[in-house]
């Protein structure tokens, strides 16, 4: 909301996955189209880096724009205690 877009707006999602349960419910209740979402593997399949998640997920949504028409990318992790964190990447 605060970006203004929408989930058709966005081009890839990148979202930590801290546990499966965890990403599963965001994916459903957001009805993240799963081609857009974690292409590349998230947290799960290639490590969760220790204090390094926010960097990790960054790096690969960056590093999409190279290889894709994308103009929208949106990353999000979990904090503990229920909050959350987002970043909404845009190609200029």
């Amino acid at each position: 909301d605060k970006a203004g877009l929408t989930i058709g707006d966005v081009d890839r999602f990148e979202i930590n996955e801290a546990f499966a349960a965890q990403f599963l419910a965001c994916a459903k209740e957001l009805e993240l189209d799963m081609d857009k979402t974690n292409i590349h593997g998230g947290a799960i399949s290639i490590g969760h880096p220790l204090g390094a998640s926010g960097s990790r997920i960054i790096a690969h949504l960056a590093n999409e724009f190279k290889h894709s028409d994308g103009k929208i990318h949106v990353g999000a992790a979990c904090i503990g205690g229920g909050q959350g964190i987002a970043i909404v990447l845009e190609r200029v």
